[in-house]
């Protein structure tokens, strides 16, 4: 059971993630909304079209929208542990899903049903990550992330700071 610290230090880093997620998915990062893409586009056909690049499967996409929900499924776990494992799995799937129509309301990016299954096996493979590093780490498990999402949340926020100031 996370102490009451540990519980707020994951709290905040879940709102950081999500925002950085946003700016991520929705905003591609960018700073100025004039650069944003005008594109509205659809695909209900899993791994067709918007991953085929050049005739081949671009993997890099699917790994990328993979691994940025990873951190989902790992915060889920620590901030609702007595949920069954759909449970679990369902935020990940509905931030997805909501990224995707919002991608298209707005005409800022292709909606793509390939995203969407990535990105809830993301959360998945979370879930999967916390339960090893609970078996191995026991009580320590929520330090233990909590740490390690601090640490890479500065780097990323480093990284993000530099490659912005250097794109002005």
């Amino acid at each position: 059971m996370p102490t009451r610290s540990q519980r707020r230090l994951t709290i905040g880093l879940s709102v950081v993630y999500i925002i950085m997620l946003t700016w991520l998915i929705l905003f591609k990062l960018v700073t100025n909304f004039k650069d944003l893409p005008q594109l509205r586009s659809i695909n209900l056909v899993p791994f067709r079209e918007s991953v085929i690049v050049n005739g081949r499967i671009d993997f890099d996409e699917i790994i990328y929208n993979i691994l940025v929900f990873v951190p989902m499924g790992i915060f889920v776990c620590i901030l609702k542990p007595n949920w069954t494992f759909i449970q679990k799995v369902l935020p990940g799937f509905i931030f997805s899903l909501i990224f995707e129509v919002l991608q298209y309301i707005f005409a800022i990016g292709a909606s793509d049903i390939t995203d969407v299954i990535g990105n809830t096996l993301g959360g998945v493979i979370g879930i999967g990550i916390f339960a090893i590093i609970e078996k191995i780490a026991k009580d320590k498990t929520i330090k233990i992330i909590n740490i390690l999402a601090l640490i890479c949340f500065i780097l990323i926020s480093l990284l993000l700071i530099i490659l912005t100031v250097a794109n002005m």
